[in-house]
């Protein structure tokens, strides 16, 4: 093997994994970014907290229903494609959702935003698959999660920078924008495998034996769909996944934010700053989670249990003190929350890789993926909805009783997710 030529490939890879990484940035921003803008969505589009919960919810009811077909398409269409074509729906939602001019069009726009942002991840774990080593995938894996925490950075203080200086809709114009460009990049220079540029594989590379490069035999898609669903050890960690998830969506991506500014007072900025937390707790606690798992604790179960525990702790602290607190306390707070309830997500992911054998991987993937957007979809309405049941202060926030009551539910739901945890099959290798 030539080995300039292997170095090309090795080094080409880091830039097809830095364009993804960029789309999956927007797949974060888009998906918290209602948490800094909702107060003013509320306003302009004179709506109530429940109907801006749905509104909300409706990109993780879109993601979700797309994560099965995205496995599907991956395969027939590529992934190189999908990706281009979905992220072109995306981009042009956002500019619509930037133009709505009633609470309709924002609808809309926001339904094909979670279209197009949903063929992201699996078509992109597919890419990697091909293009990265089978010991270096957990790794990769740590960072793709990594850089979706810069996109909730961007999605609290960047964006709410961007609106208190250009509003919110010319901010939502200029992502759409920005997202057409990674579109570009995508179908420039992405490809699905090194064979498509007459490469030689990872496997002649490293010129594998026979065992390492051979093939694996194909499970026809509804075979492979019934074996994950009726491995008794999928559901805990499905379950776990809608109800964590839910709490992550349902308050640090949308009502997080009014909390601050409604309970403590805060401008737009000043809650964007600390909500800033949740995006350095995944960028900062992904990696050390993975190392943890692989490295010390050599478990996925125990570190799982340890952070859903944590969870309970955290929430269970915020409810009993919800009102009070220095900025420094809070930044602590959410901190921890990212971490035990985002960066935790890669225990879940690679727990259902190592449940099933690789011929299935993305069916389990696409599969066990619709759960924590499930959870989305139910949490942020349902706390709009218990928002709105109670009376608005006069300055028209809502009360602390309110988001006490908020708090309780999420406490809850953190208490099943622990449960879940330990009834999860340990998956570390031996």
């Amino acid at each position: 093997m030539n080995q300039d030529l292997a170095g090309k490939i090795l080094r080409f890879r880091w830039l097809i994994f830095l364009i993804l990484a960029l789309a999956y940035f927007f797949v974060y921003f888009h998906r918290l970014s209602l948490s800094v803008v909702a107060d003013d969505l509320i306003k302009e589009f004179q709506t109530t907290a429940g109907m801006m919960g749905l509104l909300g919810s409706v990109y993780f009811y879109c993601y979700a229903a797309m994560q099965f077909p995205a496995g599907l398409l991956s395969d027939s269409l590529g992934p190189r494609k999908s990706v281009t074509c979905f992220l072109t729906v995306a981009a042009a939602g956002s500019i619509v959702f930037g133009l709505a001019p009633t609470i309709k069009a924002a609808f809309i726009g926001r339904v094909m935003v979670g279209v197009g942002v949903s063929m992201v991840f699996i078509p992109t774990m597919k890419i990697l698959s091909q293009w990265f080593r089978a010991h270096e995938f957990a790794f990769m894996t740590g960072i793709f999660n990594a850089v979706g925490g810069v996109g909730v950075l961007a999605a609290t203080w960047l964006l709410a920078i961007m609106a208190a200086l250009l509003g919110w809709r010319l901010s939502f114009e200029i992502i759409g924008a920005c997202t057409f460009i990674i579109v570009v990049l995508v179908w420039l220079v992405v490809r699905d495998r090194p064979e498509d540029k007459g490469w030689p594989t990872l496997a002649e590379i490293d010129r594998a034996d026979e065992a390492a490069s051979h093939t694996p035999h194909q499970i026809p898609l509804l075979q492979g769909a019934k074996r994950v669903v009726s491995e008794k050890y999928f559901w805990p960690v499905a379950i776990w996944f809608f109800f964590d998830c839910g709490i992550f969506f349902g308050f640090g991506a949308l009502w997080s934010g009014p909390y601050l500014m409604h309970v403590y007072g805060m401008t737009r900025a000043q809650a964007g700053a600390v909500l800033s937390m949740i995006a350095w707790g995944m960028i900062a606690g992904s990696p050390p989670l993975g190392y943890l798992s692989d490295k010390v604790m050599k478990s996925r179960k125990k570190p799982f249990i340890f952070c859903a525990f944590l969870l309970v702790v955290d929430l269970a602290f915020l409810y009993m003190f919800p009102s009070g607190h220095s900025r420094t306390v809070l930044s602590i707070f959410f901190f921890i929350f990212s971490i035990c309830a985002s960066s935790v997500v890669i225990f879940g992911f690679t727990m259902i890789k190592e449940l099933f054998p690789v011929e299935i991987a993305g069916t389990s993937t696409g599969l066990v993926n619709i759960f924590p957007f499930l959870g989305g979809a139910v949490f942020m309405p349902l706390l709009g909805r218990v928002l709105d049941a109670y009376p608005k202060t006069a300055a028209g926030g809502y009360s602390l009783e309110a988001y006490k009551m908020l708090l309780l539910i999420l406490l809850g739901a953190s208490v099943v997710s622990l449960i879940c945890t330990f009834l999860m099959k340990e998956t570390f290798p031996d």
